[in-house]
């Protein structure tokens, strides 16, 4: 059995930059970034659904390397990734040589990209600048998706959100 790729974010999000990819960080990446102690071993993006975008995001899935992510096929599916493919889907949880990497055209809780990118926040993260959803529209999405995972990291959340609200003039 092969062991998966190291996550690295950065690889990621520097394919998505150099392609011009538009989109959103999302999920327990994205509450980190907002100061969230918890870890994740993935990175989760929203990204935009307009046809020249999926473009974009279909040539940066292939330089790394995507392939769709089943337990039952060690290393992916090989699947035809091209802007065809992503515009008939909602979700795609990858793996890809720099980790895994979940796309979610509609995200729990959420009406989607234009929705997520009004209230998102810019990051620098040295390399790359990353638009990263509000801390609020996180916390609306794990609400909202209701799983053991996210309930579990929304009591955390709810403190930074409480803790950013009270710092407020």
């Amino acid at each position: 059995m092969t062991s998966a790729p190291r996550f690295q974010p950065e690889v990621m999000f520097a394919a998505l930059e150099r392609h011009g990819v538009r989109y959103v960080l999302i999920g327990g990446l994205a509450a980190t970034l907002h100061g969230s102690t918890v870890r994740t071993g993935d990175a989760d993006i929203c990204p935009a659904g307009d046809a020249d975008n999926l473009e974009r995001l279909a040539a940066a899935l292939r330089d790394l390397s995507a392939r769709i992510r089943t337990e039952d096929v060690p290393g992916g599916l090989r699947f035809a990734c091209d802007a065809a493919f992503l515009a008939g889907v909602d979700l795609c949880n990858l793996s890809t040589s720099a980790g895994e990497l979940d796309v979610a055209f509609l995200p729990a809780g959420t009406k989607g990209f234009d929705e997520l990118d009004r209230d998102a926040v810019t990051y620098d993260l040295g390399e790359t600048s990353v638009r990263v959803a509000s801390l609020d529209d996180v916390i609306r999405s794990k609400r909202s998706a209701n799983r053991d995972k996210d309930r579990a990291a929304l009591p955390e959340l709810q403190a930074l959100q409480d803790e950013l609200r009270r710092r407020r003039p």
